[in-house]
């Protein structure tokens, strides 16, 4: 009952104005009081500051800096192999599974559309009809910069405006098709294994989302915007590169094509990632054959 009236008050919660506030308070040079804050957080989420290039919370000049921190060098090793994809968030795992007549499931009973999630365009939906997808929720106490789990050159972007919604996994139980309502981000990479979307999901008092080719994407204005990247000097991404930031936590959903890749074993509904660990293998094409071959037998 009390998760029921905890969704049901960011109905009318003013989530957009509230979310605006705590992102310029968060953008803020507070000195002392900043630095308070930092260790608050530090302490209730027990955040592990080891990792991090700068340990030291005064270092900080605002609470964004601190919560897009720098990892220290080798903090995240990538996994190895030239047919692998590497994890491109630190998070949970909170959904995986296959694209079906266009729905993606979001929670128990509940599922969205692709095409809605990508912005209502049905051909690049249709990209990723059967294939495979993966969604990483992203929680207060994690790193917070989404990295390439594959080379991949930038197709396009497209700012999706929305709601601001809570993305936790109580709010996912009972808020429907919650991705494809939230403020997002899309952007698709062609790759070796074909297009991949990455998504990243905007939430409650989440100040900005940022794509490093674009500086800050989200919060922008009330209509879909698009932007296409066939130029003569492309966006090309490396495995492992950073690709954006979540300045607040959130979530990202990354789409796959039919056949597209094998998903590692130890990536499950429930489990804990982290960055640049092991995502799933190229599928071969005699992969790809045989199971071509069973399904017309």
């Amino acid at each position: 009952m009390l998760d029921k009236l905890q969704v049901a008050f960011q109905y009318i919660l003013p989530k957009k104005l509230l979310s605006r506030l705590l992102g310029y308070l968060a953008s803020a040079h507070c000195g002392r009081v900043t630095t308070w804050v930092i260790n608050q957080f530090i302490r209730y989420y027990k955040v592990d500051m080891s990792e991090a290039l700068d340990s030291n919370a005064q270092n900080y000049p605002s609470f964004n800096a601190f919560f897009t921190r720098e990892l220290k060098a080798g903090a995240r090793p990538l996994v190895e192999g030239e047919t692998t994809l590497a994890l491109p968030v630190d998070g949970r795992v909170s959904q995986i599974g296959p694209v079906r007549f266009d729905r993606l499931i979001q929670a128990k009973g509940h599922d969205y559309s692709a095409r809605e999630l990508l912005g209502g365009d049905e051909a690049l939906a249709n990209e990723f009809a059967d294939g495979q997808f993966v969604t990483i929720y992203l929680s207060p106490k994690d790193y917070h910069r989404v990295h390439m789990p594959i080379d991949g050159t930038l197709r396009t972007m497209v700012h999706i405006p929305g709601e601001l919604f809570s993305v936790n996994p109580v709010t996912a139980q009972y808020v429907p098709e919650l991705f494809a309502r939230n403020e997002r981000v899309v952007t698709i990479f062609d790759t070796a294994v074909g297009p991949m979307a990455m998504v990243l999901v905007g939430a409650t008092i989440v100040a900005s989302i940022e794509t490093v080719w674009a500086g800050t994407v989200a919060p922008a204005g009330g209509h879909i915007s698009t932007w296409q990247y066939q130029t003569p000097t492309p966006v090309s991404l490396k495995k492992g590169e950073e690709m954006g930031r979540f300045k607040l936590g959130s979530t990202v959903i990354l789409l796959f094509g039919r056949k597209a890749i094998e998903l590692a074993d130890s990536v499950r509904r429930g489990e804990v990632t982290r960055m640049g660990a092991h995502l799933g293998d190229f599928r071969t094409e005699s992969e790809s054959e045989s199971e071509s071959e069973s399904e017309s037998e």
